[in-house]
């Protein structure tokens, strides 16, 4: 079938040739192929059938990364993370600013709103490690 062979090799295209890429290609696409003849034998189109068995078969991303491919370029992911900081730093400020808010207007004796402070605090942290790269 080559349509599901091209789909193969499009999912593995970032990836360095090497014997285990070529193996696990032929075992993707014989698992593949035989879900493709089941659902025919239950009476799906061919096309139908192909599709189906692409889409449930799933992501390969774990796959990828085992290969040691990158999933996406620094540079992309870089902006990805800086929405996500940026995102991360507005989100947590609301949520102190509201705390503080809630702490100054009804025990405005008592100062509690540094505790939750400290635990939205970490949202931003984590992203910006992940916009630095680090793991």
């Amino acid at each position: 079938m080559k349509k599901i062979s091209a789909h193969v090799e499009e999912w593995f295209q970032d990836i360095p040739d090497s014997e285990q890429k070529q193996s696990m290609q032929e075992e993707i696409t014989q698992n593949l192929e035989e879900k493709v003849y089941d659902l025919i034998r239950r009476g799906k189109s061919e096309e139908d059938a192909i599709n189906k068995a692409i889409v449930e078969f799933g992501d390969i991303s774990d796959i990828k990364l085992e290969f040691g491919a990158s999933s996406k370029d620094p540079v992309s992911a870089r902006k990805q993370y800086g929405l996500h900081l940026g995102f991360s730093l507005w989100g947590s400020g609301l949520i102190v600013a509201l705390m503080l808010f809630i702490n100054i207007y009804y025990t405005p004796n008592a100062i509690w709103f540094v505790y939750p402070t400290f635990a939205v605090a970490w949202w931003p942290l984590v992203m910006f490690y992940k916009w630095l790269g680090w793991k």
